[in-house]
C-alpha cells in the first residue's frame, strides 16, 4: 500500500486541533505556537501533493480507496485533480497567516470575575476546519465529501458566535447578541442548503446504486446509467442550492455580511477565502460532472443569478459605513464572477473563475487582515471614524492600498487575470451578459477607492493620531500575500498550468467545446 499523502494531509490539522485544546489552559502562548507548528506542517504536506501530482497525467492522483459502509455503498474515496491542488495548496498557505494575525484576537477577557475566551478552542477551531475543508476537496466519494462540506458548519459556528469581534460601538451585550445572530443565521442558511443536499445525494444513490463520484461519471459517459432528464435536473438542483449558499449566490446570501461583520478578521478570512471556496469548487467537481444535461439546462437562469450578484454585490458595497461589511458585499460580487466563469461552459472562463477562486482567497486575505489590523488599533469598524492614517502608519495604509487595488483587479496584480479570463469567456457565448458585467469592474473601482480615501487620507482625526505602524507579526502576515498579489498577476502560469487540464475535463463532462470565432484569421 502506497503513502497515504491526501489522508495525512487532512488528518494533520485534525490531530492539530486535539493537540491543541488539550495544552492547559494556563500555557496559552505554547497552544497558539503548538497550532501554528501543525498549521506549517499541513503546508509542507500541501506543498508535496503539490509536488507529486501530475497535470497531465491521470484525472484523479494519489487516490485512495477503502471499504467504510459497505452495506450502503458508501467508501472512503479520495483523489486530487488540478482543481483540488490548487485549493488545498491555498487552504494550508492561508492557516498559518489566520492564526498569526488571530495571534492575541482570542486571549481572555476580563469581565468582573469572568473570564472567557479560551484561546486554546480558538485555534482547535481554526484547524478542525482546516482538516474538513481538505477533506472536502480530496473526497470522490459524495457522502463522505457531505459529511464533512456539513461537518464544517459546527466550528465555524462557534467562531463566528464565541469568538466575535471585540469592536463593537453600542457594548458588550450587544455584540454578543450580534454575534449570536450572525453565527444562528450562518447555521440556519448552511443547514436548509445541507438538508436539501442530503435529499439528493440520497436520491442519487437510488438511482445509481453508490456514491462513487468516479464510478457514477463513468457510467454516465458510456451509457450504463440512465437517468431520466426529470431526475437528473431535481438531483442538480438539490446539490446546486446547497452549492449556492455556502458560496454565496444571490439571494442566498444574506448570511455572509453578518458573519463577516460579527467575525474576528482572521475568522472572517477563514469564512470567505476558504470555507466558501468549498461551494464553488463543488460546482466544477459534482453538479458539472455528476448532471452535465441538468447543468447546461440550468445555465441561463444561472447566470443571471451570477450577474445580480456581481452587481448588487458592488451596489450594496459603495453604501456601506462598515469595513468588514464593505468587504463583504465586494466578496459577494466576486463570487458572482466566478460563479459566472463556471457557467459560462467555456475553457477561458472555466480557468479564470478557478484561478479567480485563489486570487480572491489571497485578495480578501490580505484585505480583510489590514483592516483587521486596522480596527483591532482604533477600535471602531465605522468608516467615519478613521481619516489621515497614511500619514502616521505609512506601511499600513500602504499595504492596505494594494489590497483594494487587488479587489478591483488592477492589472498587474493577480486578481486582474483571472477577472479578464472570466469576462472574456462568458462574452464569447454569452456577449449581453459579460458586457453587463464589466459594470462590476467600474462600481468595484469606485468603492474600493472611496473607502481609502475615506479612511487613510485627508486631515489625521485625533483618535487615530498615535496609531502605531504595523509590526513585524502584522508585516510577517501580510508581506508574503502582498508578493504573491504581484507574483501571480505578473506570471499566473504556475497555476494556470496545474488546472487547465482540469477545466478541460470538465468541459468534456459537459459535452461543450469553446465558440469559434466570428471572423478568420488573415491567412
Amino acid at each position: 500500500m502506497s503513502f497515504p499523502l491526501l489522508t495525512v494531509t487532512a488528518a494533520l490539522p485534525a490531530v492539530g486541533a486535539i493537540a491543541t485544546a488539550a495544552v492547559p489552559a494556563a500555557q496559552r502562548t505554547a497552544a497558539k505556537w503548538l497550532a501554528l507548528l501543525f498549521s506549517l506542517a499541513t503546508l509542507v504536506l500541501a506543498i508535496t501533493v503539490l509536488v507529486r501530482f501530475d497535470p497531465d497525467g491521470e484525472r484523479y492522483q494519489l487516490t485512495e480507496s477503502h471499504a467504510w459502509i459497505a452495506d450502503f455503498g458508501v467508501r472512503y474515496e479520495l483523489g486530487v485533480d488540478g482543481i483540488a491542488v490548487a485549493l488545498i495548496a491555498l487552504t494550508a498557505l492561508l492557516i498559518p497567516f489566520i492564526i498569526l494575525a488571530g495571534w492575541h484576537d482570542a486571549d481572555p477577557l476580563e469581565t468582573g470575575s469572568k473570564r472567557w475566551r479560551p484561546t486554546q478552542g480558538f485555534f482547535a477551531l481554526i484547524l478542525a476546519v482546516e482538516a474538513m475543508v481538505i477533506l472536502s476537496f480530496e473526497a470522490t466519494d459524495v457522502f463522505l465529501f457531505y459529511i464533512f462540506f456539513e461537518a464544517m458548519l459546527i466550528p465555524m459556528y462557534f467562531l463566528i458566535g464565541g469568538f466575535g469581534d471585540r469592536a463593537h460601538e453600542h457594548g458588550e451585550k450587544t455584540a454578543a447578541t450580534q454575534r449570536s445572530y450572525a453565527a444562528v443565521k450562518f447555521l440556519l442558511y448552511n443547514l436548509a442548503g445541507g438538508l436539501i443536499m442530503l435529499a439528493a445525494v440520497i436520491g442519487l444513490y437510488v438511482v445509481a446504486g453508490n456514491f462513487s463520484l468516479t464510478e457514477i461519471a463513468e457510467a454516465r459517459a458510456n451509457g450504463s446509467l440512465d437517468m431520466a432528464t426529470s431526475t437528473e435536473r431535481w438531483l442538480f438542483l438539490g446539490f446546486f442550492f446547497a452549492f449556492a449558499v455556502k458560496a454565496p449566490l444571490w439571494p442566498l446570501h444574506t448570511w455572509l455580511p453578518n458573519a463577516m461583520q460579527e467575525s474576528t478578521a482572521p475568522v472572517a478570512v477563514l469564512i470567505t477565502a476558504v470555507v466558501d471556496k468549498v461551494g464553488t469548487f463543488a460546482m466544477l467537481r459534482f453538479c458539472l460532472q455528476l448532471f452535465p444535461e441538468a447543468s447546461k439546462w440550468a445555465t441561463p437562469a444561472i447566470l443571471v443569478l451570477a450577474l445580480i450578484s456581481i452587481i448588487y454585490g458592488a451596489l450594496l458595497a459603495v453604501g456601506q459605513r462598515d469595513i468588514k461589511r464593505l468587504i463583504a458585499y465586494a466578496s459577494i460580487s466576486h463570487f458572482g464572477f466566478i460563479i459566472m466563469g463556471i457557467f459560462a461552459m467555456t475553457s477561458q472562463g472555466q480557468s479564470g473563475a478557478t484561478l479567480y477562486m485563489i486570487n480572491h482567497g489571497i485578495s480578501t486575505a490580505a484585505l480583510m487582515l489590514v483592516a483587521g489590523f486596522l480596527i483591532s488599533r482604533r477600535g471602531s469598524r465605522l468608516i467615519a471614524d478613521y481619516g489621515g492614517v497614511q500619514k502616521v502608519a505609512p506601511v499600513l495604509a500602504g499595504t492596505f492600498l494594494i489590497g483594494s487595488l487587488a479587489t478591483l483587479s488592477l492589472p498587474g496584480l493577480a486578481p486582474f487575470v483571472s477577472e479578464f479570463l472570466v469576462l472574456v469567456g462568458t462574452f464569447t457565448r454569452y456577449p449581453v451578459i459579460g458586457i453587463i458585467a464589466t459594470f462590476g469592474i467600474v462600481l468595484a473601482a469606485l468603492y474600493t477607492l472611496v473607502l481609502y480615501q475615506r479612511t487613510m487620507t485627508g486631515p489625521v482625526k485625533p483618535e487615530v493620531a498615535a496609531m502605531p505602524d504595523l509590526r513585524v507579526r502584522e508585516l510577517v502576515v501580510v508581506a508574503p500575500l502582498v508578493v504573491l498579489l504581484i507574483f501571480l498577476g505578473v506570471y499566473p502560469k504556475p497555476v494556470t498550468d496545474i488546472v487547465n487540464p482540469a477545466v478541460k475535463q470538465t468541459m468534456s463532462d459537459v459535452q461543450k467545446k469553446d465558440p469559434q470565432p466570428e471572423v478568420e484569421a488573415a491567412k
